[in-house]
């Protein structure tokens, strides 16, 4: 019976010691196979050789493998802020201003002659004020001498900026009265002279038939020659219709007025486009 026991005790003693090896064993092998993996993907040469060193040297890169999986792709789809360089104060498209021009205005000014005019009041608006004396800069834009056809001189005007505060404000306006009279289409136009010169042509004409109408009423009155009193009527008659017939085409080949306009004259000036003063540029997401 001991020695039943005691054999035992040897086989028990026996399994435990095997299955410790074969443990320690496994284990062994799973470490084997951790640095394996290591020494496969990252250069030992480059680890850290004593931790208790203060310049550290760098940890080496990842695996290809996994910098793809981790590198983080920027984000594309953001747009960038906008910069508004237009003032904080807005002046609407249809404002207008009371002016005068600074310097006589005619058709003799050529393509890019420079304009000036002022304002000849204050003028004031709830969100800005423009002071008097205020200069606005022109330019000529389109200009010619008076034509045949009796037309006229032209001058086109285009107001391209303000002085404000010692500043150039950029504007889009244009003239719509001068010295009194309303212009169209910014066209400052000389007087077209068609009809007052047909007048002129035809002159001579009703001159003529006056004066035989004259002469054929006396001729009339008299007795002896009522036989020639038709004559002289009929000369007049003849002078005046060819005279009417001909002073139309003579009066075509006639120039117009030319556009002179002293300094000191009344303009008035609009606003073709939202002008900005007083301000600075402003960020817009």
């Amino acid at each position: 019976m001991r020695e039943y026991k005691f054999l035992l005790r040897i086989v028990t003693i026996t399994l435990i010691l095997l299955i410790s090896y074969a443990g320690h064993a496994t284990a062994f092998d799973l470490d084997m196979t951790v640095e394996d993996d290591i020494r496969k993907n990252y250069d030992s040469s480059k680890l850290i050789k004593d931790t208790n060193t203060e310049d550290l040297e760098l940890i080496p890169d990842l695996p290809e493998k996994l910098k793809n999986e981790t590198v983080v792709k920027p984000v594309s789809n953001i747009t960038p802020a906008k910069v508004l360089t237009t003032g904080s104060i807005k002046i609407p498209k249809g404002t207008s201003f009371e002016v005068v021009n600074i310097g006589k205005i005619s058709d003799w000014q050529t393509k890019g002659s420079v304009v000036k005019f002022k304002t000849t009041s204050t003028v004031n608006k709830r969100k800005y004020t423009i002071p008097v004396s205020t200069v606005f800069m022109g330019e000529v834009i389109e200009s010619h001498q008076p034509q045949i056809s009796c037309n006229g001189g032209l001058v086109v005007i285009r107001i391209k900026s303000m002085v404000y505060k010692g500043e150039s404000v950029p504007l889009n306006a244009y003239v719509t009265r001068a010295n009194g009279k309303i212009i169209f289409f910014n066209d400052i136009k000389g007087e077209r002279t068609y009809l007052k010169t047909l007048w002129k042509k035809g002159n001579w004409g009703r001159s003529m038939f006056n004066k035989m109408m004259t002469l054929t009423v006396n001729l009339g009155g008299e007795g002896s020659t009522i036989l020639l009193a038709p004559f002289p009527f009929l000369y007049g008659t003849l002078c005046f219709g060819a005279n009417t017939l001909i002073s139309p085409i003579t009066a075509f080949f006639n120039k117009g007025g030319h556009v002179s306009i002293n300094s000191g004259s009344n303009f008035k000036i609009k606003l073709l486009e939202d002008s900005y003063i007083g301000g600075c540029g402003k960020t817009q997401n």
